[in-house]
Protein backbone atom coordinates (compact mmCIF):
# COMPACT_ATOMS: atom_id res chain seq x y z
CA UNK A 1 0.00 0.00 0.00
CA UNK A 2 0.89 3.64 -0.30
CA UNK A 3 0.03 7.14 1.89
CA UNK A 4 1.19 9.19 -0.87
CA UNK A 5 -2.50 10.67 -0.91
CA UNK A 6 -3.30 10.41 2.19
CA UNK A 7 -4.04 13.98 4.34
CA UNK A 8 -6.34 12.42 6.67
CA UNK A 9 -5.32 9.86 9.07
CA UNK A 10 -7.88 7.69 11.96
CA UNK A 11 -6.13 5.40 14.49
CA UNK A 12 -8.43 3.07 16.65
CA UNK A 13 -6.60 2.43 19.49
CA UNK A 14 -4.08 5.24 19.00
CA UNK A 15 -2.75 4.89 22.67
CA UNK A 16 -1.20 1.49 21.82
CA UNK A 17 2.44 1.60 22.19
CA UNK A 18 2.94 0.63 18.46
CA UNK A 19 -0.21 2.83 16.98
CA UNK A 20 1.39 5.85 18.92
CA UNK A 21 4.73 5.66 17.03
CA UNK A 22 3.04 5.65 14.06
CA UNK A 23 0.56 8.23 14.50
CA UNK A 24 3.06 10.43 15.85
CA UNK A 25 4.95 9.88 12.48
CA UNK A 26 2.17 10.79 10.36
CA UNK A 27 1.90 13.81 12.54
CA UNK A 28 5.09 14.80 12.35
CA UNK A 29 5.04 14.48 8.03
CA UNK A 30 2.10 17.21 8.54
CA UNK A 31 -1.07 14.90 7.65
CA UNK A 32 -3.93 15.82 10.53
CA UNK A 33 -4.37 12.91 12.50
CA UNK A 34 -7.11 11.81 14.99
CA UNK A 35 -7.81 8.95 17.29
CA UNK A 36 -9.49 6.95 20.06
CA UNK A 37 -8.71 4.85 22.59
CA UNK A 38 -10.36 3.43 25.28
CA UNK A 39 -8.56 5.26 28.00
CA UNK A 40 -6.77 8.37 28.90
CA UNK A 41 -3.22 7.61 29.90
CA UNK A 42 0.16 9.04 30.39
CA UNK A 43 0.93 9.01 26.58
CA UNK A 44 -2.45 10.20 25.09
CA UNK A 45 -1.61 13.00 26.66
CA UNK A 46 1.51 13.40 25.07
CA UNK A 47 -0.48 12.46 21.79
CA UNK A 48 -2.32 15.35 22.78
CA UNK A 49 -0.16 17.75 23.52
CA UNK A 50 1.58 17.10 20.56
CA UNK A 51 -1.52 18.19 18.04
CA UNK A 52 -3.56 14.64 17.90
CA UNK A 53 -7.24 15.31 18.54
CA UNK A 54 -8.06 12.22 20.73
CA UNK A 55 -11.64 10.65 21.23
CA UNK A 56 -12.31 8.71 24.69
CA UNK A 57 -15.69 8.26 24.04
CA UNK A 58 -17.07 5.02 21.59
CA UNK A 59 -19.73 7.53 19.68
CA UNK A 60 -18.93 9.08 16.68
CA UNK A 61 -20.43 12.60 17.34
CA UNK A 62 -16.93 12.42 19.77
CA UNK A 63 -15.00 12.88 16.38
CA UNK A 64 -14.24 15.97 14.84
CA UNK A 65 -17.03 17.33 12.16
CA UNK A 66 -14.04 17.81 9.94
CA UNK A 67 -12.68 14.63 9.71
CA UNK A 68 -16.22 13.05 9.15
CA UNK A 69 -17.15 16.09 6.35
CA UNK A 70 -14.24 14.48 4.40
CA UNK A 71 -16.06 11.45 3.83
CA UNK A 72 -14.54 8.10 3.03
CA UNK A 73 -12.52 9.60 0.08
CA UNK A 74 -8.99 8.52 -1.25
CA UNK A 75 -7.64 11.21 1.28
CA UNK A 76 -8.63 9.64 4.12
CA UNK A 77 -7.32 6.64 5.78
CA UNK A 78 -8.34 4.68 9.14
CA UNK A 79 -5.85 2.68 11.07
CA UNK A 80 -7.06 0.14 13.75
CA UNK A 81 -5.30 -3.22 15.47
CA UNK A 82 -6.50 -6.39 16.35
CA UNK A 83 -7.17 -5.14 20.27
CA UNK A 84 -10.36 -3.13 18.24
CA UNK A 85 -13.36 -5.24 19.23
CA UNK A 86 -15.40 -5.44 15.98
CA UNK A 87 -18.42 -4.28 17.92
CA UNK A 88 -16.75 -1.26 19.03
CA UNK A 89 -19.34 1.66 17.28
CA UNK A 90 -16.57 3.89 15.46
CA UNK A 91 -15.22 1.19 14.08
CA UNK A 92 -18.24 -0.44 12.78
CA UNK A 93 -19.33 3.64 11.80
CA UNK A 94 -16.03 3.21 9.26
CA UNK A 95 -16.43 -0.32 8.70
CA UNK A 96 -20.48 -0.12 7.32
CA UNK A 97 -19.55 3.57 5.44
CA UNK A 98 -16.81 1.63 3.64
CA UNK A 99 -13.53 4.06 4.32
CA UNK A 100 -10.39 2.57 3.73
CA UNK A 101 -9.34 0.90 6.45
CA UNK A 102 -5.63 -1.05 7.34
CA UNK A 103 -4.27 -3.20 10.40
CA UNK A 104 -1.48 -1.29 12.11
CA UNK A 105 0.94 -4.17 10.59
CA UNK A 106 0.03 -3.57 7.16
CA UNK A 107 0.94 0.19 7.74
CA UNK A 108 4.14 -0.37 9.39
CA UNK A 109 5.12 -2.54 6.46
CA UNK A 110 4.75 -0.18 4.08
CA UNK A 111 7.07 2.54 5.28
CA UNK A 112 9.44 -0.25 6.97
CA UNK A 113 9.88 -1.90 3.38
CA UNK A 114 11.06 0.96 1.31
CA UNK A 115 14.46 1.14 3.61
CA UNK A 116 16.93 -0.70 4.76
CA UNK A 117 14.94 -2.39 7.24
CA UNK A 118 16.22 -3.97 10.75
CA UNK A 119 13.68 -5.36 12.39
CA UNK A 120 13.86 -7.19 15.83
CA UNK A 121 11.41 -10.82 16.43
CA UNK A 122 11.31 -12.66 19.56
CA UNK A 123 8.22 -13.46 22.29
CA UNK A 124 10.50 -11.52 25.37
CA UNK A 125 13.86 -9.12 24.94
CA UNK A 126 12.71 -7.18 21.40
CA UNK A 127 11.89 -3.90 22.72
CA UNK A 128 14.87 -3.43 24.74
CA UNK A 129 16.99 -4.41 21.85
CA UNK A 130 15.69 -2.46 19.81
CA UNK A 131 15.84 0.80 21.78
CA UNK A 132 19.23 -0.31 22.18
CA UNK A 133 20.15 -0.81 18.23
CA UNK A 134 18.30 2.55 17.57
CA UNK A 135 20.52 4.68 20.34
CA UNK A 136 23.41 3.35 19.59
CA UNK A 137 22.51 4.07 15.44
CA UNK A 138 21.61 7.59 16.53
CA UNK A 139 24.67 8.22 17.52
CA UNK A 140 26.21 7.84 14.33
CA UNK A 141 26.67 10.09 11.17
CA UNK A 142 23.78 7.93 8.94
CA UNK A 143 21.54 7.66 12.12
CA UNK A 144 17.73 6.00 11.66
CA UNK A 145 14.41 5.86 11.98
CA UNK A 146 12.49 4.18 14.49
CA UNK A 147 8.84 2.39 15.49
CA UNK A 148 9.82 1.12 18.81
CA UNK A 149 7.32 -1.09 21.39
CA UNK A 150 8.27 0.90 24.40
CA UNK A 151 9.33 4.70 25.59
CA UNK A 152 13.60 5.20 25.04
CA UNK A 153 14.86 7.14 27.96
CA UNK A 154 17.31 8.71 25.85
CA UNK A 155 15.00 9.75 23.18
CA UNK A 156 11.95 10.04 25.53
CA UNK A 157 9.99 8.69 23.17
CA UNK A 158 8.72 6.07 20.93
CA UNK A 159 9.46 7.18 18.09
CA UNK A 160 12.70 8.50 16.22
CA UNK A 161 12.94 10.33 12.99
CA UNK A 162 15.91 10.80 10.89
CA UNK A 163 14.93 12.31 7.43
CA UNK A 164 17.85 12.05 5.47
CA UNK A 165 18.92 8.29 6.98
CA UNK A 166 17.01 4.82 5.22
CA UNK A 167 17.94 2.91 8.31
CA UNK A 168 14.82 2.12 10.19
CA UNK A 169 14.62 0.11 13.19
CA UNK A 170 11.31 -1.77 14.06
CA UNK A 171 10.08 -4.69 16.59
CA UNK A 172 9.18 -7.37 14.92
CA UNK A 173 5.67 -8.22 16.62
CA UNK A 174 4.58 -12.06 16.36
CA UNK A 175 0.93 -11.27 17.53
CA UNK A 176 -1.86 -12.20 15.24
CA UNK A 177 1.60 -12.75 13.06
CA UNK A 178 1.63 -8.93 12.21
CA UNK A 179 5.55 -9.53 11.67
CA UNK A 180 4.65 -11.16 8.41
CA UNK A 181 3.98 -7.59 6.88
CA UNK A 182 8.02 -7.04 7.39
CA UNK A 183 10.73 -7.65 4.75
CA UNK A 184 13.63 -6.67 6.88
CA UNK A 185 17.28 -6.52 5.27
CA UNK A 186 18.89 -7.77 9.25
CA UNK A 187 16.69 -9.60 11.24
CA UNK A 188 17.24 -10.36 14.84
CA UNK A 189 15.51 -13.24 16.39
CA UNK A 190 15.63 -12.96 20.69
CA UNK A 191 13.60 -15.54 21.66
CA UNK A 192 10.78 -18.20 20.47
CA UNK A 193 8.87 -19.22 23.85
CA UNK A 194 4.94 -20.66 23.65
CA UNK A 195 2.60 -17.74 23.87
CA UNK A 196 -0.36 -16.32 22.24
CA UNK A 197 -1.75 -19.73 21.74
CA UNK A 198 -4.86 -18.16 20.88
CA UNK A 199 -3.63 -17.09 17.90
CA UNK A 200 -1.62 -19.93 16.24
CA UNK A 201 -3.45 -23.02 18.12
CA UNK A 202 -0.50 -24.73 18.91
CA UNK A 203 3.67 -24.02 19.81
CA UNK A 204 4.57 -25.75 16.50
CA UNK A 205 2.42 -23.51 13.93
CA UNK A 206 4.20 -20.51 15.99
CA UNK A 207 7.25 -21.46 15.47
CA UNK A 208 6.13 -22.77 12.14
CA UNK A 209 5.45 -18.54 12.06
CA UNK A 210 9.04 -17.54 12.84
CA UNK A 211 10.32 -19.59 10.44
CA UNK A 212 8.35 -18.08 7.85
CA UNK A 213 9.50 -14.81 9.15
CA UNK A 214 13.11 -15.93 9.02
CA UNK A 215 12.76 -16.67 5.13
CA UNK A 216 11.10 -12.99 4.41
CA UNK A 217 14.62 -11.37 4.99
CA UNK A 218 15.83 -9.86 1.89
CA UNK A 219 18.32 -11.55 -0.58
CA UNK A 220 21.75 -10.86 0.69
CA UNK A 221 20.74 -10.21 4.75
CA UNK A 222 21.43 -11.30 7.63
CA UNK A 223 19.96 -12.81 10.81
CA UNK A 224 21.00 -12.20 14.16
CA UNK A 225 19.53 -15.19 16.20
CA UNK A 226 19.83 -16.49 19.82
CA UNK A 227 21.96 -19.63 20.37
CA UNK A 228 20.05 -22.56 20.54
CA UNK A 229 17.00 -21.26 17.91
CA UNK A 230 16.42 -23.77 14.95
CA UNK A 231 16.45 -21.04 12.06
CA UNK A 232 16.83 -22.55 8.68
CA UNK A 233 15.96 -19.49 5.94
CA UNK A 234 16.08 -19.15 2.21
CA UNK A 235 19.42 -19.59 0.83
CA UNK A 236 21.33 -16.68 0.70
CA UNK A 237 20.68 -15.56 3.94
CA UNK A 238 23.97 -15.21 6.80
CA UNK A 239 22.84 -16.50 9.91
CA UNK A 240 24.77 -15.85 13.21
CA UNK A 241 24.64 -16.95 16.75
CA UNK A 242 24.81 -14.80 19.81
CA UNK A 243 24.34 -15.19 23.59
CA UNK A 244 25.51 -14.54 26.49
CA UNK A 245 28.21 -17.01 26.87
CA UNK A 246 30.53 -19.14 24.35
CA UNK A 247 30.03 -21.70 21.15
CA UNK A 248 28.35 -19.02 19.00
CA UNK A 249 29.53 -16.20 16.73
CA UNK A 250 28.76 -13.19 19.23
CA UNK A 251 29.08 -13.22 22.83
CA UNK A 252 30.40 -12.11 26.33
CA UNK A 253 33.24 -13.21 28.43
CA UNK A 254 34.15 -11.89 31.99
CA UNK A 255 30.43 -10.84 32.81
CA UNK A 256 30.94 -8.68 36.27
CA UNK A 257 29.06 -6.88 38.18
CA UNK A 258 30.74 -3.28 39.38
CA UNK A 259 30.77 -1.69 42.21
CA UNK A 260 27.48 0.66 40.70
CA UNK A 261 25.91 -2.14 39.98
CA UNK A 262 26.57 -2.10 36.53
CA UNK A 263 27.67 -4.93 34.19
CA UNK A 264 31.15 -4.91 32.51
CA UNK A 265 32.26 -7.20 29.88
CA UNK A 266 34.16 -8.40 27.20
CA UNK A 267 32.07 -8.59 24.23
CA UNK A 268 34.12 -11.60 21.20
CA UNK A 269 32.89 -11.45 17.74
CA UNK A 270 33.95 -13.51 14.26
CA UNK A 271 37.14 -11.21 13.92
CA UNK A 272 37.99 -9.81 17.79
CA UNK A 273 37.39 -8.73 20.89
CA UNK A 274 36.09 -5.79 22.58
CA UNK A 275 37.60 -5.76 26.42
CA UNK A 276 35.92 -4.09 29.04
CA UNK A 277 32.52 -2.54 27.93
CA UNK A 278 30.23 -1.10 30.21
CA UNK A 279 26.13 -1.19 29.86
CA UNK A 280 24.42 2.05 31.64
CA UNK A 281 21.49 -0.28 32.95
CA UNK A 282 21.66 -3.38 35.44
CA UNK A 283 20.68 -7.00 34.64
CA UNK A 284 22.13 -9.94 33.48
CA UNK A 285 19.32 -10.45 31.03
CA UNK A 286 19.98 -7.16 29.47
CA UNK A 287 23.80 -8.15 28.99
CA UNK A 288 22.41 -10.73 26.50
CA UNK A 289 19.99 -7.84 24.88
CA UNK A 290 22.97 -5.82 24.65
CA UNK A 291 24.60 -8.40 22.34
CA UNK A 292 22.33 -8.87 19.85
CA UNK A 293 22.48 -4.88 19.77
CA UNK A 294 26.38 -4.66 19.47
CA UNK A 295 26.39 -7.22 16.98
CA UNK A 296 23.63 -5.35 14.67
CA UNK A 297 25.50 -2.29 15.28
CA UNK A 298 28.79 -4.01 14.11
CA UNK A 299 26.74 -5.30 11.47
CA UNK A 300 26.11 -1.25 10.23
CA UNK A 301 29.39 -0.13 10.94
CA UNK A 302 29.58 1.97 14.16
CA UNK A 303 32.85 2.31 15.26
CA UNK A 304 34.14 0.72 18.45
CA UNK A 305 34.24 3.96 20.43
CA UNK A 306 30.74 4.68 19.21
CA UNK A 307 29.22 1.48 20.53
CA UNK A 308 31.63 1.83 24.11
CA UNK A 309 29.96 5.52 24.23
CA UNK A 310 26.80 4.15 23.62
CA UNK A 311 26.45 1.25 25.86
CA UNK A 312 27.63 3.32 28.80
CA UNK A 313 25.30 6.25 27.77
CA UNK A 314 22.50 4.18 27.41
CA UNK A 315 19.35 4.92 30.16
CA UNK A 316 17.21 1.97 28.96
CA UNK A 317 13.31 1.70 28.72
CA UNK A 318 10.79 2.94 30.91
CA UNK A 319 9.02 -0.23 32.37
CA UNK A 320 11.96 -2.64 31.64
CA UNK A 321 13.59 -3.25 34.23
CA UNK A 322 12.78 0.26 35.58
CA UNK A 323 14.67 1.44 38.64
CA UNK A 324 11.89 3.96 40.24
CA UNK A 325 13.72 3.85 43.72
CA UNK A 326 17.05 2.54 44.63
CA UNK A 327 18.29 3.13 48.55
CA UNK A 328 19.64 0.86 51.17
CA UNK A 329 16.57 0.59 52.81
CA UNK A 330 14.27 0.30 49.55
CA UNK A 331 14.56 -0.49 46.45
CA UNK A 332 11.21 -0.28 43.94
CA UNK A 333 11.74 -1.72 40.60
CA UNK A 334 8.87 -1.34 37.57
CA UNK A 335 8.75 -3.95 34.96
CA UNK A 336 6.82 -5.38 31.95
CA UNK A 337 7.26 -8.52 32.30
CA UNK A 338 3.97 -10.58 31.43
CA UNK A 339 5.32 -14.23 30.59
CA UNK A 340 6.51 -16.72 32.59
CA UNK A 341 10.22 -16.18 30.83
CA UNK A 342 10.02 -12.44 31.33
CA UNK A 343 8.87 -12.72 35.25
CA UNK A 344 11.96 -15.32 35.97
CA UNK A 345 14.59 -13.41 34.03
CA UNK A 346 13.57 -9.94 35.86
CA UNK A 347 13.14 -12.03 39.26
CA UNK A 348 16.52 -13.72 39.21
CA UNK A 349 18.55 -10.23 37.67
CA UNK A 350 16.82 -8.47 40.81
CA UNK A 351 18.14 -11.91 42.85
CA UNK A 352 21.89 -11.39 41.48
CA UNK A 353 21.78 -7.46 41.90
CA UNK A 354 20.01 -7.30 45.53
CA UNK A 355 21.69 -10.95 47.15
CA UNK A 356 20.29 -11.67 50.22
CA UNK A 357 17.03 -8.85 50.98
CA UNK A 358 14.12 -9.77 51.15
CA UNK A 359 12.05 -9.59 47.65
CA UNK A 360 8.15 -9.07 47.00
CA UNK A 361 6.76 -9.24 43.31
CA UNK A 362 3.71 -7.78 42.71
CA UNK A 363 1.83 -8.83 39.61
CA UNK A 364 -1.17 -8.46 37.09
CA UNK A 365 -1.82 -11.35 35.03
CA UNK A 366 -2.38 -10.46 31.21
CA UNK A 367 -5.23 -11.75 29.21
CA UNK A 368 -7.52 -14.12 30.13
CA UNK A 369 -6.09 -17.49 27.33
CA UNK A 370 -2.34 -16.67 28.83
CA UNK A 371 -3.23 -16.87 32.29
CA UNK A 372 -5.34 -20.61 31.79
CA UNK A 373 -2.48 -21.86 29.08
CA UNK A 374 0.71 -20.62 32.05
CA UNK A 375 -0.80 -20.88 35.25
CA UNK A 376 1.95 -23.49 37.01
CA UNK A 377 4.45 -21.84 34.65
CA UNK A 378 3.83 -18.13 36.10
CA UNK A 379 3.74 -19.42 39.80
CA UNK A 380 7.00 -21.44 39.26
CA UNK A 381 8.68 -17.99 38.28
CA UNK A 382 6.75 -15.70 41.13
CA UNK A 383 7.48 -18.29 43.63
CA UNK A 384 11.29 -17.19 43.71
CA UNK A 385 10.01 -13.45 45.04
CA UNK A 386 9.66 -14.14 49.20
CA UNK A 387 6.52 -11.85 48.95
CA UNK A 388 3.30 -12.43 45.63
CA UNK A 389 0.59 -9.92 45.59
CA UNK A 390 -1.48 -11.11 42.36
CA UNK A 391 -4.24 -8.54 41.07
CA UNK A 392 -7.06 -9.53 38.75
CA UNK A 393 -6.64 -10.38 35.34
CA UNK A 394 -6.30 -7.57 33.01
CA UNK A 395 -8.43 -8.81 30.20
CA UNK A 396 -6.99 -6.19 27.10
CA UNK A 397 -8.78 -7.95 24.08
CA UNK A 398 -10.46 -10.58 25.61
CA UNK A 399 -13.93 -11.62 27.23
CA UNK A 400 -13.79 -13.54 30.52
CA UNK A 401 -13.38 -17.17 30.42
CA UNK A 402 -15.18 -19.46 32.69
CA UNK A 403 -13.34 -20.79 35.56
CA UNK A 404 -10.17 -18.22 34.55
CA UNK A 405 -8.79 -15.70 37.26
CA UNK A 406 -5.50 -15.05 39.15
CA UNK A 407 -6.85 -18.16 41.43
CA UNK A 408 -5.46 -20.61 38.58
CA UNK A 409 -1.95 -18.64 40.05
CA UNK A 410 -2.49 -17.91 43.46
CA UNK A 411 -3.42 -21.82 44.24
CA UNK A 412 -0.43 -23.22 42.09
CA UNK A 413 1.96 -20.86 44.34
CA UNK A 414 4.72 -23.14 47.31
CA UNK A 415 4.71 -19.69 48.92
CA UNK A 416 3.70 -18.95 52.03
CA UNK A 417 3.58 -15.28 52.08
CA UNK A 418 0.89 -14.58 48.90
CA UNK A 419 -2.22 -12.48 49.07
CA UNK A 420 -4.88 -10.74 46.52
CA UNK A 421 -5.14 -7.30 46.01
CA UNK A 422 -7.39 -4.83 43.79
CA UNK A 423 -5.56 -2.33 41.77
CA UNK A 424 -6.56 0.24 43.78
CA UNK A 425 -6.26 -0.99 46.81
CA UNK A 426 -2.59 -1.76 46.27
CA UNK A 427 -1.02 1.21 47.63
CA UNK A 428 -3.12 0.87 51.14
CA UNK A 429 -2.06 -2.67 51.57
CA UNK A 430 1.72 -1.77 50.99
CA UNK A 431 1.83 0.77 53.46
CA UNK A 432 0.95 -1.98 55.97
CA UNK A 433 2.93 -4.35 54.93
CA UNK A 434 7.07 -4.84 56.09
CA UNK A 435 9.16 -4.01 52.11
CA UNK A 436 12.52 -4.13 51.23
CA UNK A 437 12.95 -4.72 47.59
CA UNK A 438 9.44 -4.30 45.60
CA UNK A 439 9.08 -5.13 41.78
CA UNK A 440 5.31 -4.33 39.70
CA UNK A 441 5.08 -7.12 36.81
CA UNK A 442 2.73 -7.28 34.53
CA UNK A 443 1.79 -5.78 30.50
CA UNK A 444 -1.65 -4.16 31.83
CA UNK A 445 -2.71 -1.16 33.64
CA UNK A 446 -0.45 -1.97 36.48
CA UNK A 447 1.47 0.67 35.64
CA UNK A 448 -1.06 3.73 36.63
CA UNK A 449 -0.43 2.28 40.50
CA UNK A 450 3.66 2.90 39.69
CA UNK A 451 3.82 6.28 40.99
CA UNK A 452 0.97 5.95 43.78
CA UNK A 453 2.84 2.68 45.17
CA UNK A 454 6.67 4.76 44.34
CA UNK A 455 4.85 7.73 46.93
CA UNK A 456 3.77 5.18 49.93
CA UNK A 457 7.37 3.99 49.74
CA UNK A 458 8.76 7.31 49.99
CA UNK A 459 6.34 8.18 52.85
CA UNK A 460 7.52 4.81 54.48
CA UNK A 461 11.16 6.35 54.28
CA UNK A 462 10.35 9.76 55.31
CA UNK A 463 8.71 8.11 58.23
CA UNK A 464 5.55 9.55 57.02
CA UNK A 465 3.12 5.75 56.71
Amino acid sequence: MTTDSINKMFFLGVGGIGMSALARYFNHTGISVEGYDLTRTSLTEKLMSEGIDISFDDDIRSISAGFLRTGPGPGTLVVYTPAIPVANKIFQYFKTREYRMVKRSELLGSLFNKGKGIAIAGTHGKTSVSVLISWLLSRTSERCNAFLGGVSKNFNSNLLVSEDSRLIVAEADEYDRSFLQLKPDIAVITSIDPDHLDVYGSFDEMKRTFLEFARQVKPGGTIICRKGLDIEPESGITVLGYGLEGDTDYFTRNLKIGADGLPVFDFVTPSGEYTGLKLGIPGRFNVENAVAAIAVALICGVSEKEIREGLESFKGVYRRFDIRINRPECVFIDDYAHHPAELKACISSIREWFPGRRLMAIFQPHLFTRTRDFASEFAESLDEADDVILLDIYPAREEPIEGVSSDLIFDELKLKSKMFSTREKLPELIAGLNTDVVVTLGAGNIDAMVEPVKRVLIGKLKGEL
